[in-house]
């Protein structure tokens, strides 16, 4: 399984999100979109995700704060526990043995985070 993970700001856009994940390296392969449960039903994301087809996983707060991951934005982390929002996203929605296989990537304008992880299906 690949998911791209998202974090983004509340006024993010589907082409910011879209910017992201693309400088991430694309939606190919892609098995689902992940973000934080209380972001998983912004319309951005929905746009993208009926855009490329695909599912998106709502990741619980503390899985999110529960999944290490390699970036360690000091902001981030006071806000919501983990490094990076899309590293955690991706890695907690890939399933058991989740690694990165893009860190995350920022949008051109800054409003939008993806990472993509790969790992086996829960």
């Amino acid at each position: 399984m690949r998911v791209a993970g998202f974090g983004f700001r509340s006024g993010a856009g589907a082409d910011s999100l879209a910017d992201a994940l693309v400088r991430a390296g694309g939606a190919e392969g892609l098995s689902a979109l992940a973000a934080p449960a209380d972001k998983a039903a912004a319309p951005a994301l929905a746009a993208l995700a009926a855009r490329l087809g695909l599912p998106v996983r709502a990741i619980a707060a503390d899985r999110l704060a529960a999944t290490p991951t390699p970036t360690q934005a000091p902001r981030v982390r006071a806000a919501r526990g983990t490094g990076s929002v899309a590293e955690a996203a991706a890695l907690a929605a890939a399933g058991p043995g989740a690694r990165l296989v893009s860190p995350r990537h920022i949008s051109a304008d800054r409003m939008a985070t993806c990472a993509i992880a790969t790992g086996d299906p829960a």
